[in-house]
């Protein structure tokens, strides 16, 4: 068994068993589903599309999904899912992995710009 399926098995199994900080967790597990998805597709069935790929590595119903939609969200706010996200952001720089944080930022910024949307149109 490699390192990156048993990492897979791993992250699988720790989801129903959150860690203490959650937030990396959700990250490696939306991860190793994209990674062992092929044709990038969602949850949902529809193809991601090429920005949504590069710029978040998810697509925007699977960030509202994952991460706005999330119990983190519906007890702490969108503000705290934001934190959480550049929280996951820190480990992932102490790791070395540019491109996890470029992406992860990038999510950040995609939930921060719905918030503020969605202050303008009430």
């Amino acid at each position: 068994m490699t390192l990156w399926s048993t990492l897979t098995l791993l992250s699988c199994r720790l989801w129903d068993n959150p860690t203490p900080c959650g937030g990396l967790q959700k990250v490696v597990d939306i991860n190793c589903k994209l990674r062992n998805n092929h044709y990038m597709m969602n949850e949902k069935g529809t193809e991601m599309t090429d920005f949504e790929s590069k710029c978040y590595g998810m697509s925007q119903d699977d960030i509202r999904e994952f991460y706005m939609d999330s119990l983190t969200a519906r007890i702490g706010g969108l503000e705290m899912v934001v934190m959480g996200v550049l929280s996951d952001c820190q480990e992932l720089t102490a790791m070395g992995d540019s491109e996890r944080v470029r992406k992860q930022l990038n999510v950040a910024k995609f939930i921060l710009s719905e918030m503020m949307t969605s202050k303008e149109t009430v």
